[in-house]
């Protein structure tokens, strides 16, 4: 049995029938919703969202592990198949309703309520951790600011001669990372006390946060001239720096070399789909929080092009110059690594060298050169007192890092090699920062926006519940700065979203290509764009979104059955990072993440049954949500503005919004 609510209201209209009323009510000036000042504030806004860390750290590794130019091409096939349509769906929702996810799933249907409150709790999971990573930024960033920054070389001990043991064995930015910064304990299980430093550049990270988010868009869209434009203008000046490096090139080739036999291996097209997914931000809510600001004839269709072909440009430029200056640091280590293995050595020495020292010294022999007679002569030599290596710079490389290791260690070391290093850290760690906020501000958004639609108590004291959302998440997010932090955060960015949003995604795309259904979605849009839609995004949704999204959550489950979870930690007694199992408290932890953050789904469908096997009707036990006003007051004419706040103008409904449907689901 279906029975249909009136939609909602389109701009400058109350919903009549929502009230059991036969004329339009009034809509009261303090009830209108905010809009962006301009399309280039929430332009900036979408692309700061979904262009953060993950483009700059997560993407070159995965092109870097998986196939070089193949794995960009896998990528971009899968964007344009899944990822556009996905976003695009989003995009329309948010501004057709103009509610955030709690407020679009229950207007299409009370039984879909849950998937709003889930993209909820899936941000709030994120924006735990994810200020964690702003928090180390922010110290990096402060200790930057050193004529010989403190990364550099190894500490010493005992009289001044003596290099820290831990530091030796590993090297300077290591030990940086893991005991000055972290300062981490060997396992998980091992707690430890509170890291002070981080712990103040939490709250210093919360702080920004909270600052920017206090008037809602009306700040935050301010804040995104900055924190969107000048991750680029620092991209581009690494990039112009990088190529100019002495081992750029080695680096870049290495990185786009196309390997096409990685597309017959079922975990690449894994890990391909899950980085569309996250790069564009399916499934938290932030992306129909900020286009349920837009006017009504906003052209969502083009902003989901041009947003996702930012997004991919951006990771392309990240890959070029972390590469860039990751082929400089290798072949910086290899040429340094040559010369200690012919140190002291000459051809009139030793008459099977064949090659001499000096040369190498003074680059008159290649890299190319020194591997092939390392090959054919230098690994048959018996020299006592040497020990002659291969050096190869492919082989450094192969050695691919990603997240905090390419960050915090690898590209610190590479700007270490730098003139002027200080100048380049602050400028890397500056532009993380901006990275790091311009997400977090659309993950905040994620939360605030549907949660104040849905509550009148919450959306009457904004300010209030903002700032106590970011007192909350500082406290919550104490457990990450214990010595063992660093191990909560890789758990949270494991489990905590991976397969929740799965899930959401999934019944996002059911609820609207089938409950809703995909011709009429596709009409509404149609109404609401003035221009027909492309019918292929019908397809697309009813069949080929859903069954990617199923065959990827059955991946990520099998991938997860099949080989226990395991964390990388770091044993300060052998200076390395070792491969570890979680214990069975951690499982049980991020097992009931991931079913906390799902649970709200199918809670909210039992909810809704049960009020109906109660004898209520849907519109009934929807008393308490008060959908905020739609109307654009900047956007009304005066004309028809002031007969409708007065209660004496009868305005016909409009075309362009999606009704509510509410069905009987499975």
């Amino acid at each position: 049995m279906t029975s249909e609510k009136p939609p909602l209201p389109a701009d400058g209209q109350r919903d009549e029938a929502e009230l059991g009323l036969g004329v339009a009510q009034e809509v009261p000036l303090e009830a209108a919703r905010d809009g962006w000042d301009s399309k280039v504030e929430y332009f900036l806004a979408q692309v700061g969202f979904s262009v953060g860390l993950g483009n700059v750290w997560r993407f070159p590794y995965l092109c870097h592990q998986n196939g070089g130019g193949a794995f960009i091409l896998l990528y971009v096939v899968l964007m344009v198949l899944i990822g556009v349509p996905l976003f695009f769906l989003e995009l329309a929702a948010g501004q057709s309703i103009r509610q955030g996810s709690i407020g679009v799933w229950r207007h299409i249907s009370p039984k879909l309520v849950g998937i709003g409150y889930s993209s909820c709790v899936v941000c709030s999971f994120v924006a735990l951790y994810y200020n964690v990573i702003i928090s180390w930024s922010i110290f990096y960033l402060g200790n930057s600011f050193q004529h010989t920054l403190p990364w550099e070389n190894c500490p010493t001990e005992g009289n001044g001669t003596v290099l820290v043991k831990e530091c030796a064995a590993s090297s300077p930015t290591s030990y940086f990372w893991y005991r000055k910064a972290l300062d981490i304990t060997d396992s998980i299980d091992e707690t430890g006390e509170f890291n002070l430093i981080i712990t103040g550049c939490l709250l210093a990270a919360w702080v920004i946060v909270c600052l920017a988010m206090y008037k809602g868009i009306k700040s935050t869209g301010k804040v995104m001239y900055f924190s969107s434009v000048f991750p680029y203008v620092v991209l581009l000046c690494f990039l112009i720096r990088g190529v100019t490096l002495d081992g750029a090139s080695e680096g870049i080739k290495f990185m786009f070399y196309p390997r096409l036999e990685i597309w017959a291996d079922v975990q690449v097209w894994r890990q391909a789909a899950t980085q569309v997914f996250f790069a564009l931000g399916l499934g938290f809510g932030s992306v129909i929080a900020y286009s349920s600001y837009n006017p009504r004839n906003n052209n969502c269709h083009r902003d989901a092009f041009t947003v996702s072909g930012v997004n991919f440009l951006t990771s392309v430029l990240a890959s070029l110059v972390v590469f860039a200056v990751l082929g400089f640091r290798a072949k910086t280590i290899v040429t340094d690594c040559v010369k200690s293995n012919l140190k002291g050595m000459s051809s009139s020495s030793f008459p099977d060298l064949l090659i001499n020292a000096s040369d190498v010294l003074q680059k008159n022999v290649s890299l190319n050169e020194y591997e092939n007679w390392y090959r054919n002569k230098g690994q048959y030599l018996k020299i006592p007192d040497y020990n002659i290596t291969a050096c190869s710079l492919e082989d450094e490389l192969k050695q691919g890092v990603e997240g905090t290791g390419l960050a915090f260690i690898a590209f610190t070391e590479a700007m270490t090699l730098f003139p002027g290093s200080p100048f380049w850290s602050a400028l890397f760690f500056l532009m993380l920062l901006n990275l790091g906020l311009s997400t977090m501000f659309g993950t905040m958004a994620g939360i605030l926006t549907p949660l104040t639609d849905t509550f009148k108590t919450l959306r009457n004291h904004k300010l209030i519940f903002t700032a106590c959302s970011c007192a909350m998440g500082f406290l919550i997010g104490l457990m990450f700065t214990q010595r063992c932090g660093n191990y909560f955060v890789a758990m949270f960015d494991d489990y905590s979203a991976t397969l929740p949003l799965i899930i959401v995604v999934i019944f996002q795309t059911i609820s609207v290509a089938w409950v809703y259904g995909a011709d009429r979605f596709l009409e509404d849009l149609k109404q609401m764009l003035n221009r027909p839609v492309p019918v292929v995004y019908k397809y697309l949704w009813k069949y080929v979104c859903p069954i990617a999204m199923l065959g990827l959550l059955g991946a990520s489950l099998l991938k997860m059955i099949l080989e226990r979870p395991t964390y990388t930690a770091w044993n300060r007694e052998k200076a390395s990072k070792e491969v570890l199992p979680y214990p069975g408290w951690a499982l049980a932890v991020l097992i009931t993440l991931i079913i906390v953050a799902f649970l709200p789904v199918p809670i909210g469908y039992i909810h809704s049954l049960l009020l109906e096997r109660l004898g209520q009707s849907p519109t009934d036990t929807e008393a308490r949500y008060e959908p905020c006003a739609t109307t654009d007051l900047d956007l009304t004419p005066l004309d028809t503005l002031y007969p409708l706040l007065e209660g004496n103008h009868d305005p016909p409904l409009q075309n362009g919004h999606i009704e509510s449907v509410e069905s009987s689901v499975l």
